[in-house]
């Protein structure tokens, strides 16, 4: 082993550094006299180590960039340089000490030919291309899967808030929708957007329920590297600068508390955003589309939801309709939803018994399409290899309330049950499964109210 140089560095490992073929250095002091050239270099400037250390180099090469380089201070990265006809990429690269003064310049080699440029040119083109096709190719998929032709359903509420998607997409407005858990609402989020000038970029989504507090800012403005602990280094775009240009979707907007209401305002008046930890305003262009399944307006009168936000948003609304209301629908739906269960066996079409379909009508629904959703998954489990669903496939919850309904559809006894149902299930939606609140509002005793969720199956559709 060598002895080490004044760097504590091995020599020889030294010079194998300075001297590897891949970069082929040279190093030219601040008068512009050779200090050090690797033996890959001799060929090229025609002259061996020995002869050309301790020369001026623009003896070894009249054309030499290595002195503007020293007189202006700018690197120059990716730079052909020809001698004696060869042709080589590379950086020039000045050399300060510590206080900042050039004390020389390094030639250092990039491409041994410029061939090399051309099939990297050539090959970022190629993956360029691909992107492209892709990116295509997924706009397509989208468009397909949120096509307003794809919303299920020719009642006469459904087709209602078909013109109505239709109308919100000519305009630039913000949008609120409107509905139940499970009523569709971001399949209508998205099918606007597709029908937008907006839609050549995707639609971002951001579930408000979703975000913890502490997060908020950071989520949906972003931040600067360094801005907490734990940020990433290089910083990240929040949601509304990924939207930029395109539509944000702000599902359950009604469960932001009032203090992340304002900051929620203040962006889409101001149409600006300033990341967390930065000093910089950014400007935005987005769409604003919002959604919720709570009463805002009871929100307003309970103080629980800032009115000047309200308004900012209700300018332009699309309610969605619980499945109990649009019953004529259930049939097409449930075919729908059968053939996108059932992908496994496309060929082996599932058919609904009158019966077992009469009850499905007949059923009020309260976790709406996705309620349906997964009674269907239970049937087709139910009815294993059998094509048809008949009742005895549908979940005793279905059977009885359906059993009812059809049975004597003129009871003052149903009527009142259902009626007290669903006054129920609306204050639970309102108070968000809160049983404590619920009990307050219906001015009934919690005992009552537990009796009557057994009563009517619906209490794990509301387990706090």
């Amino acid at each position: 082993m060598s002895e080490p140089s004044h760097l504590g560095i091995p020599s020889e490992l030294l010079e194998a550094l300075l001297n590897n073929p891949h970069e082929s250095l040279i190093l030219v002091d601040c008068q512009g006299i050779v200090r050090y050239i690797s033996r890959s270099n001799e060929g090229f400037y025609g002259a061996s180590r020995k002869e050309a250390i301790g020369r001026h180099i623009l003896e070894l090469n009249p054309d030499s960039e290595l002195l503007r380089v020293l007189s202006t201070g700018r690197a120059e990265i990716g730079q052909l340089f020809t001698l004696r006809g060869k042709e080589r990429i590379v950086a020039r690269i000045p050399l300060r000490d510590a206080e900042g003064n050039i004390v020389g310049v390094m030639g250092k080699l990039m491409f041994w030919h410029p061939e090399k440029v051309k099939q990297l040119v050539r090959q970022v083109e190629v993956l360029q291309s691909r992107l492209d096709y892709y990116e295509k190719e997924l706009q397509q998929a989208y468009r397909g899967r949120y096509s307003l032709d794809r919303v299920v359903g020719e009642s006469a509420l459904m087709q209602e808030a078909k013109r109505a998607a239709v109308q919100a997409a000519a305009s630039d407005l913000p949008v609120l929708i409107i509905g139940e858990t499970g009523t569709g609402k971001e399949i209508f989020a998205h099918a606007i957007h597709q029908l937008s000038a907006r839609r050549e970029r995707p639609l971002v989504r951001v579930n408000c329920a979703a975000i913890p507090h502490e997060l908020f800012e950071s989520e949906l403005f972003g931040y600067e590297a360094g801005a907490f602990t734990g940020a990433s280094p290089k910083g990240k775009p929040g949601k509304f600068e990924l939207a930029d240009n395109s539509t944000i979707f702000l599902d359950e907007v009604g469960d932001l508390p009032l203090q992340l209401q304002v900051k929620l305002l203040r962006v889409i008046q101001e149409r600006e955003i300033e990341r967390v930890g930065g000093t910089r305003t950014l400007k935005l262009d987005f769409r604003v589309i919002a959604a919720t399944n709570r009463d805002l307006k009871d929100m307003l009168r309970l103080g629980e939801f800032r009115q000047d936000l309200y308004y900012r948003l209700n300018i332009f609304v699309l309610k969605t309709s619980p499945l109990r209301r649009i019953r004529e629908d259930i049939p097409r739906l449930a075919y729908h939803l059968l053939s996108t269960l059932d992908e496994t066996k496309p060929r082996l079409r599932r058919r609904i018994e009158p019966e077992a379909m009469r009850r499905l009508m007949a059923y009020d629904w309260p976790g709406n399409v996705r309620e349906l959703t997964n009674v269907l998954e239970q049937c087709l489990l139910n009815a294993g290899e059998n094509r048809i669903i008949v009742p005895e496939n549908l979940p005793p919850s279905v059977l009885e309330k359906g059993g009812a309904i059809l049975g004597n559809i003129f009871s003052l006894k149903v009527i009142l049950e259902e009626t007290e149902k669903q006054i129920i299930r609306k204050t639970l939606n309102f108070t968000r499964g809160n049983k404590r609140k619920a009990s307050k509002l219906l001015e009934i005793q919690r005992c009552s109210l537990y009796h009557k969720l057994k009563k009517y199956r619906i209490e794990e559709l509301y387990k706090v």
